[in-house]
């Protein structure tokens, strides 16, 4: 993917989306193709690491034992400690507004299998859970200030179900040639993790939070502005086409009035025929009885 191109596409897309009042995220989509989601070995979980950070701050939440929860409390916007576990995950509300407040979890490594043991139902389908890919399963000494900071700055790619990744990279507020960084980091670590790397990513579009997409790499601005174009004159057509329901009420009406007038036509064509027919039937039958009394009287 060439850099011109993702920086043509980014501000194509910030001109089409209109302003609004607050600050929009840019947004990464990319549409893949080739790849067996059934087979795991295929399916996309992955983290890739930015340079610059994506204007939105990344909530991190810590499961501490004895040993790590004084670090945590100076670095993680909420730690939950051991002793707290079996309370909170009696809670599932709380539970679940946890899994939508924060955006990564850490846990002490020694305490692992008990964090997901009370939280695993909860954070599992969220793809919530501590991840070593992440960084985020950590030993009981560990000094959480830079993991914390290299989490601001961390994007998860996951396809699993659907072979499409979409994923934050910036924001209004951030410069361009920031985003564009991040865009291509983001690009060049996904396409190592699939097994065609480029061949298996069908296109790439840009947009921002309520703005459209803009295609990455797209044809030229003439060929572009053709199919607007064309797309009017197909829907001029269809107007020109389509009728109001009161026209097609009437239309619907004179066939039918045109119909009957014909079935009644053709009633009429077809009695005197029937006629002619019972009288050259008649005629038949008393031909049969004076040739029946000739014989008769023959006899």
């Amino acid at each position: 993917m060439d850099k011109n191109d993702v920086t043509k596409a980014l501000k194509k897309a910030k001109e089409l989306s209109k302003k609004r009042n607050f600050n929009q995220s840019i947004e990464l989509i990319v549409n893949l193709k080739g790849l067996n989601l059934k087979n795991p070995e295929q399916q996309v979980e992955t983290f890739a690491h930015l340079h610059f950070d994506t204007g939105k701050k990344k909530k991190v939440c810590a499961f501490a034992g004895p040993e790590l929860a004084p670090e945590a409390k100076k670095v993680c916007d909420k730690v939950i400690t051991q002793q707290e576990f079996e309370s909170i995950a009696k809670d599932k509300r709380a539970v679940k507004k946890l899994a939508r407040e924060f955006d990564f979890f850490i846990a002490q490594a020694n305490i692992m299998a008990q964090v997901a043991s009370s939280f695993g139902r909860f954070l599992g389908p969220k793809g919530k859970m501590p991840n070593p890919k992440a960084g985020c399963v950590v030993p009981p000494k560990a000094n959480l200030k830079p993991l914390y900071d290299n989490l601001q700055k961390t994007v998860k790619l996951t396809a699993k179900t659907q072979q499409l990744i979409q994923c934050i990279v910036g924001s209004e507020a951030i410069d361009d040639e920031k985003t564009v960084d991040n865009i291509m980091a983001v690009y060049n670590h996904l396409i190592h993790q699939l097994p065609n790397e480029e061949n298996n990513v069908k296109s790439v579009f840009i947009k921002l939070t309520m703005g459209p997409s803009v295609q990455v790499g797209a044809k030229d601005d003439a060929q572009k502005k053709k199919a607007p174009q064309e797309k009017k004159e197909e829907t001029e057509e269809k107007k020109a086409e389509e009728k109001p329901k009161e026209e097609v009420k009437e239309e619907q009406k004179a066939k039918e009035e045109h119909n009957e007038k014909i079935s009644k036509s053709e009633k009429e064509e077809k009695k005197p025929e029937q006629k002619k027919e019972g009288k050259a039937a008649k005629k038949e039958d008393n031909k049969e009885d004076n040739m029946k009394e000739e014989k008769s009287d023959k006899e």
